[in-house]
């Protein structure tokens, strides 16, 4: 008979015994129990290059039973206990030819069975191996899903999480979800975005400003106020079915302090500075600085990024074979055509190398984006894949995010107008490129949640903003927007950065908004011009190869005239930029060596034919985008 652990804990209270001194007193009655809580990971897949893995086993006080398993499609190789009797970990290997099906893993006593967990092997989708990454002919749309659109107002309050919502509050919940993005991916579609990057959707059970997800408490289960695991794997699904990818955001540095594992960690050395609370010192150089003592590279990487978010300790074997199962787990299960890591450089090293390594070497043509907060080169670099550092550290990150190019850019739009100002910072940043291995592989953006707006950046002036998302769209990389970029939501000038506000509502996200930006309802002429803007722009970019993979050729600017080429074959295009406040003409004989035989070429924003054999009329303050005939 299978007892109800209810009934054991009753036992256990009024008779001073724990569970096996129970099991001891009458074999014969207490046959099973529920004692297993978790296993993690929850399942596998047949035909993985992953196949050995190890499983996190947790319930109460289950280290005294002997796991087994009887099965020809996986072996138990070992059994670890360790210093917490809740935990057990078993190593196991799916066998190359292991078929689909539930595997039985049994937990005894002696010859008792006290308890067992049915561990399905399932069968791939079709090709999954070969999932396509975002790459350079992807524009990304980054969401945060508590904001963008509420679709399902019943998981607005989950009686079970600690925060109640509170649509008043900046940095409360406000009850967007997964099925508020499903419902809007036609619209996602025909703006011209191909990916979508959610902020993260796993469970983020803590007492306040949960909506931002960045503060995981269970790596296997969805956010309820989000939705469900199905739901996430059906977003997936019907975003593939539009030919728009899935990225999800990931977070192996850390997690949140209401973690279960947290609150009763499996080992003492589970987490950096375990026993007592210890920040990071932020100095993220430390990574590449030849001159760097230990301690300060120490006090960066084993600190703690706020209290609430305790530092997983990834030079533990346990831990890092957890998180590199956790990304490969997620990614099979919901069809993810990308990963974006948040605070990089924050990870160990070495465990970031395990942990891209094990991904790509799964999914050769994935793409993972790392975030790197620096505004160089030389420190971007150093973690793309291909790069030969002078410390020998190799690793296997496809793409990062183009931080110096995004602050060079932005303020190059609101800058002075003397020497190596303006835009004379971005050809600097651009004339680096030879330090990465693959600079087409960068995520290039204007902002992102973590930042204020763009339209607020460049004090909402709207020439501007149109300049920057010209640049955006047609530089090397990928380029990636912001949620209501596309209708240039800003903030106050009072609270730029206010991440709260950053992170506002997309208007018709809810049924009380007065406009509707997927409808275009009571949008100013402005938003819809904007729209229409980017709906031109992206959509024209998504079928144009020469910007996907074209040879980027710059000119150096001369007053504050920039421009480049970028040349695929027989196909040219050429942006101009121009950020004086009044007309100027660009006499063309300068780059002859590209146009010298060219005479007219296509106007694709004012949809008109111009001539370039001589002199173009650049207004003020404007971008072009030139398709040369």
């Amino acid at each position: 008979m299978k007892i109800n652990i209810i009934i054991l804990n009753f036992l256990i209270l009024f008779t001073s015994l724990n569970a096996k001194d129970i099991i001891k007193k009458d074999k014969s009655e207490f046959l099973t129990l529920d004692l297993i809580e978790r296993v993690e990971p929850p399942n596998w897949w047949v035909g993985m290059k992953t196949r050995d893995l190890q499983l996190l086993v947790y319930g109460d006080s289950i280290s005294y039973l002997q796991p087994k398993i009887e099965n020809r499609n996986i072996k138990l190789k070992s059994i670890e206990k360790v210093d917490n009797e809740n935990y057990i970990f078993l190593n196991i290997s799916v066998l190359k030819n292991a078929k689909p099906g539930v595997v039985e893993i049994k937990f005894y006593s002696g010859d008792n069975l006290i308890d067992k967990y049915d561990f399905a092997l399932k069968s791939r989708e079709s090709n999954a191996e070969n999932i396509q990454g975002f790459n350079t002919s992807d524009v990304m749309y980054l969401i945060t899903p508590d904001r963008y659109s509420n679709g399902d107002p019943t998981n607005d309050d989950v009686e079970e999480m600690r925060e109640r919502p509170d649509r008043d509050d900046d940095y409360g919940l406000h009850g967007g979800d997964i099925k508020g993005v499903i419902d809007n991916l036609d619209y996602i579609k025909e703006m011209g975005f191909t990916t979508v990057w959610l902020n993260p959707v796993l469970e983020n059970n803590m007492e306040k400003a949960s909506y931002h997800g960045y503060s995981t408490t269970d790596y296997y289960k969805i956010d309820p106020r989000f939705g469900t695991n199905e739901l996430f794997k059906e977003l997936g699904l019907k975003a593939k079915e539009m030919n728009v990818k899935l990225v999800m955001d990931m977070i192996p540095n850390h997690c949140g302090s209401f973690h279960w594992f947290f609150i009763d960690p499996p080992m003492k050395n589970w987490f950096n500075n375990q026993s007592e609370f210890k920040q990071t010192t932020h100095r993220r150089h430390t990574v590449q600085d030849i001159y760097a003592s230990e301690i300060d590279k120490k006090e960066h990487a084993d600190g703690w990024f706020v209290e609430t978010m305790p530092d997983l300790n990834q030079k533990n074997p346990a831990v890092s074979t957890y998180l590199i199962q956790n990304a490969i787990w997620w990614t099979e299960y919901a069809g993810l055509a990308g990963i974006r890591v948040d605070t990089y450089p924050y990870s160990d090293k070495d465990f970031m190398t395990d942990w891209t390594y094990a991904l790509m070497n799964e999914y050769p043509n994935f793409n993972i984006v790392g975030e790197e907060w620096a505004d160089t080169a030389t420190v971007i670099s150093y973690w793309q894949r291909g790069k030969v550092n002078h410390d020998g550290y190799v690793s296997y990150l496809p793409t990062l995010m183009d931080f110096p190019l995004q602050i060079a850019f932005n303020e190059s739009l609101t800058d002075g107008f003397r020497y190596n100002m303006g835009f004379s910072k971005p050809y600097r940043s651009l004339a680096s490129d030879y330090l990465y291995p693959d600079p087409s592989n960068l995520l290039v953006f204007p902002d992102n949640h973590d930042m204020a707006r763009f339209f607020t950046q460049v004090n909402k002036d709207l020439d501007l903003f149109k300049m920057g998302i010209v640049f955006y769209s047609t530089i090397r990389g990928i380029p990636q927007f912001f949620y209501g970029t596309e209708i240039f939501m800003h903030t106050d000038e009072d609270r730029p950065g206010h991440h709260g506000l950053v992170r506002s509502e997309f208007p018709g996200g809810w049924p009380d908004h007065d406009k509707n930006a997927f409808t275009g309802k009571n949008l100013s002429k402005e938003e819809l011009e904007m729209q229409k803007f980017f709906k031109k722009l992206l959509n024209w970019r998504k079928n144009n190869k020469v910007i996907h993979d074209g040879k980027l050729i710059q000119f150096a600017p001369i007053d504050e005239i920039y421009s480049y080429f970028r040349i695929l074959d027989e196909k040219m295009v050429w942006v101009i930029f121009n950020r004086n406040g009044f007309t100027k003409n660009l006499n063309t004989e300068r780059f002859a060596e590209l146009i010298s035989e060219k005479e007219y070429a296509y106007d694709l924003l004012n949809d008109k034919r111009i001539s370039i054999s001589e002199n173009i009329v650049l207004s003020k303050k404007s971008a072009l985008i030139l398709e040369i005939e």
